[in-house]
């Protein structure tokens, strides 16, 4: 007898998740899960809240969620329980708050929580995943300590050691003064390299300086117009744009969430060295914007000697130079700290550019949402 092909049946569709499989899912994750029905009764852990808490399971299972909510908020709990049955979904729990459970001996564990509304024929439920944070806090009080630290060495810096370098510098310079038509022209020579010498470590240092206080001192970031900080940077760079017969323009620039102070040490850095890295003609600078969803991207444009494409990354990282003093004076921290605010704006900068050809600098700075 002839059996009907069945090669072009479709397939059955695939067995439904056993609960073994769903208890082998949740007790395999490296998060806590704990599960409650609508009353807050704990119907569910897994191994990470036994060992997160301190209870056995036989201790967690039939009892209220609330036990393991520190007892200085347990009163508000069921209250925000049922705020969440009312529109549940899933989301993170207590959103900019700091959320903390508690330990089976009295302690509090700093935590993150995820909830997950379920419905199921047994009814309905809420899976929460649990993250134990300690770690991280432990890690940002470090990174807190250690910005303290900073700041406390650019205070030694600013104060400490600029102070005997300015006396060096002051004596030498009497010195030539004093002296000058009495020395030959290698003791000149000396006393000047001197005297430069110094001057650089005051410039290293006053920059390094501002690369250090560019997380530690900034303003708080709120909506600035672009236009008027440009215009300021060009005020305070007057006298290089005179010097260089340099011309700088800029397209309508936009309202931006940012630090104007740093914002303007920014546009300073890279105006700047538009004009240092400058070719045989005049320096021509043009500075533009471009809107791109939440965020504006922001272009200083110049026609200089360039970079080639294998220096794009390094220029970027403190004490790099692509060129020797005699050539070009710099510390090379600029492009550095210009990193380090679009960074701290919560944006990226980066560089298109060939030798001869000029550069073009572009950086992203939040827009200010209406």
């Amino acid at each position: 007898m002839h059996k009907p092909d069945s090669s072009n049946e479709p397939a059955p569709p695939p067995a439904a998740p056993t609960e073994r499989l769903f208890r082998t899912v949740v007790e395999s994750s490296p998060s806590g899960v704990v599960m409650v029905d609508r009353r807050g009764t704990i119907v569910l852990v897994n191994r990470e809240i036994e060992r997160l808490f301190g209870y056995s399971r036989n201790e967690l299972v039939g009892r209220s969620i609330e036990l393991l909510v520190p007892q200085r908020l347990r009163q508000n709990h069921p209250a925000m329980r049922q705020e969440f049955l009312l529109n549940p979904q899933t989301r993170a729990m207590g959103a900019g708050r700091d959320l903390f459970g508690v330990h089976k001996d009295g302690s509090e564990i700093p935590v993150e929580i995820g909830l997950n509304p379920i419905e199921a024929e047994e009814g309905f439920f809420v899976l929460a995943s649990v993250i134990d944070i300690g770690p991280r806090k432990q890690a940002e009080e470090e990174l807190r300590r250690s910005n303290e630290e900073l700041e406390r060495f650019a205070y030694v810096a600013s104060h400490d050691l600029q102070e005997p370098l300015r006396t060096v510098a002051s004596y030498v310079q009497l010195l030539s003064r004093r002296y000058r038509d009495q020395l030959d022209a290698d003791a000149v020579d000396f006393i000047d390299f001197a005297v430069g010498g110094v001057r650089r470590m005051q410039h290293l240092i006053e920059d390094l300086l501002a690369f250090s206080r560019v997380g530690t001192r900034g303003a708080p970031l709120v909506p600035t117009g672009m236009h008027a900080v440009f215009e300021n940077t060009l005020a305070s760079l007057h006298a290089a744009l005179e010097e260089s017969h340099a011309t700088v323009t800029a397209d309508p620039l936009p309202m931006v969430a940012a630090d104007a102070g740093q914002l303007a040490q920014l546009l300073t850095n890279l105006i700047g060295n538009a004009l240092k890295f400058r070719g045989t003609d005049a320096p021509r600078v043009r500075v533009s914007a471009e809107r791109s969803g939440r965020m504006w991207t922001i272009s200083v444009q110049d026609n200089g000697i360039g970079i080639a494409p294998e220096y794009f990354e390094r220029i970027f990282v403190i004490f790099q130079r692509l060129h020797s003093r005699e050539e070009y004076a710099g510390t090379g921290v600029g492009l550095a700290i210009c990193k380090k605010i679009v960074e701290r704006h919560g944006g990226r900068i980066w560089v298109e550019s060939a030798p001869g050809s000029g550069a073009r600098f572009s950086f992203t700075l939040p827009a200010v949402m209406e």
